[in-house]
């Protein structure tokens, strides 16, 4: 599936972007402009059943090839946050960065419990009002709860239910496949300190941006992009 891409800046070097679940290329609205200021062209896409893309049938393995499809091979940079570090992970072989950066990604997925899982996923998109994004995110901009609520409506909610056989699966990569990063949220839910230990001694960097929720870049943009430090 071709997916619907945005575009920042006209540098001579590539940076490509890849959002979590219920997001799209908006949630990129700051991290966009910024790497632009810095050189790159960056190229943000919609997930299948995100944003502008088409719809169908999922899986990462499905969100991966449309990557593949979508985007240039052997840019210089590559971040996937959340499903989009899972989905990047899938990716990165053949699309063949200078670097990836790992944001916080969905490589560990608990197993369902009551009021967590994918129906959690799903119920928050008729569910959730202005005024509960902003309760649970209190350091956001109140652009992104706009972007937020704005990407939710365009959000299939089905593309949630793809992930429950992955719960409770170790999807943590063997090794890293080009120079990567991997970043953490402060606690992260999803790579613990024995995953984030386990992944050093496979050969990734991992830093941790103290005191940001698990979407980073719109919890802690200086931090993020601080974190980003040697990378870009």
């Amino acid at each position: 599936m071709q997916l619907h891409t945005h575009t920042w800046g006209e540098g001579d070097r590539v940076a490509l972007l890849v959002h979590g679940i219920m997001a799209d290329h908006r949630t990129w609205r700051r991290v966009g402009p910024a790497l632009a200021e810095r050189g790159y062209r960056v190229i943000a896409v919609d997930l299948r059943g995100h944003g502008r893309s088409g719809r169908g049938e999922y899986s990462p393995a499905l969100f991966a090839d449309d990557v593949v499809e979508t985007l240039p091979a052997g840019a210089e940079l590559a971040i996937g946050h959340s499903l989009g570090g899972l989905t990047l992970q899938l990716a990165v072989e053949r699309l063949a960065p200078a670097r990836a950066v790992y944001s916080d990604p969905a490589w560990h997925l608990a197993l369902p419990q009551e009021g967590f899982g994918p129906e959690m996923f799903a119920r928050f998109k008729t569910e959730a009002t202005r005024e509960s994004v902003r309760l649970m995110n209190p350091r956001w901009e109140e652009a992104d709860v706009e972007v937020e609520l704005a990407t939710l409506a365009l959000w299939d909610e089905a593309t949630a239910h793809c992930l429950g056989p992955l719960a409770g699966t170790d999807l943590l990569p063997a090794a890293p496949v080009v120079p990567s990063l991997v970043q953490l949220a402060d606690p992260s839910f999803l790579i613990d300190a024995g995953r984030s230990a386990l992944l050093r001694e496979r050969g990734f960097e991992v830093r941790t941006v103290a005191g940001a929720g698990h979407t980073v870049h719109r919890d802690d943009f200086d931090g993020f992009m601080a974190s980003l430090d040697g990378w870009l």
